[in-house]
């Protein structure tokens, strides 16, 4: 069988290591994608260096996939070969992760990329995306941590739903932080607040928040110039870090019977605690099954929001040397990178 390169942690904790896997022939409702990019998150050296999620080694990582679809399997009509494609990586699957110059993907999770826009740019749309739909627009059944329930924005009535309620996204200057920022504009939610450096504040605005404050400021600062911008009790708050900080703050400013969306485990002090105020960590894989409902109609509707500007993709900065390169980057990431998305090309891999 043909090989493929693909970048491994050989064991729980080891270092990433570059080897090769075989190129997986695709069952019925998959097809193959050749991966051109893929988007680094903080996933992926989190579960590196914690040992986390994952038990089966060795283990291939990644989550954000952008390429050209090389194969399909029974019963695929959306997708033929050759065309572009995005989709979104599934951990724990290692033939469907995206550290590897090939993976298989889901039929209805995936989508073409609009023509104009680049392999680069799509591949930083897809874990962001589905991160911020699964704990905005979930209809609960068999969700996994919780839901704010929301009526989706590309789905009969959800279009400007939400219109003239304030609400608050927490770090929108990252990848999952900038989605929320556009899926909640489209939902129709104004003001919509968020707090990020003050560097990125143009670019937020032009994705839709209609106030930037410094994130740097003090909670109790941040909190006193949010109640005085939302003209009305806050429902929703999105905290897109989900540090104890910012989690605190955002509960602090949920009115009775709002709810909170966290991208970390729950932080916020038991004495803060009360019944009329929700608050949850997500978890955001559209390919599980109680998620795939929403998942698929998103991604049945995305080419279309990106083709039309509804959903724009993160600035990107190319790391170099393909797989290989990944490894010095989710270095870089770790340390931290502002209102960019690193992306890698498995293709160029020596």
């Amino acid at each position: 069988m043909p090989g493929q390169k693909a970048l491994y942690v050989t064991e729980k904790h080891s270092p990433f290591a570059l080897g090769t896997a075989p190129i997986y022939k695709p069952g019925p409702g998959d097809f193959l994608v050749r991966i051109e990019s893929t988007g680094l998150n903080p996933a992926d050296w989190a579960i590196q260096a914690y040992g986390m999620i994952i038990e089966k080694y060795p283990a291939i990582l990644g989550i954000d996939i952008a390429g050209t679809v090389a194969d399909v399997g029974e019963g695929v009509t959306r997708f033929k070969k050759g065309d572009r494609i995005l989709t979104k990586g599934t951990i724990g699957k290692y033939e469907r992760t995206a550290f590897q110059q090939y993976a298989l993907a889901y039929e209805d999770t995936s989508a073409k990329i609009p023509e104009g826009m680049s392999f680069d740019q799509a591949a930083t749309i897809p874990l962001g995306l589905c991160t911020s739909a699964v704990a905005l627009y979930h209809d609960g059944v068999n969700v996994i941590g919780g839901t704010c329930g929301l009526t989706p924005p590309w789905e009969d009535g959800g279009r400007g739903k939400y219109r003239d309620q304030p609400v608050v996204v927490l770090s929108g200057a990252g990848s999952v932080g900038q989605a929320t920022i556009q899926l909640l504009k489209l939902s129709g939610f104004n003001p919509l607040i968020t707090t990020a450096s003050l560097s990125n504040a143009e670019w937020l605005k032009h994705l839709g928040a209609t106030h930037v404050l410094d994130r740097t400021l003090p909670s109790e600062e941040l909190c006193n110039e949010i109640q005085k911008i939302a003209s009305k009790p806050i429902m929703t708050v999105f905290d897109a870090a989900g540090y104890p900080d910012t989690q605190n703050l955002g509960y602090d400013l949920l009115a009775s019977g709002g709810t909170m969306a966290a991208v970390r485990p729950d932080a916020v002090k038991p004495e803060k605690k009360v019944e009329d105020k929700k608050s949850f960590f997500m978890y955001a894989d559209v390919n599980l099954p109680q998620n795939r409902k929403l998942g698929a109609s998103m991604f049945a509707e995305l080419t279309e929001m990106l083709d039309n500007g509804d959903l724009k993709p993160n600035h990107v900065e190319v790391v170099p040397n393909g797989l290989e390169g990944i490894v010095p980057a989710l270095e870089k990431l770790k340390q931290g990178v502002s209102c960019v998305k690193l992306v890698a090309h498995p293709q160029e891999t020596a």
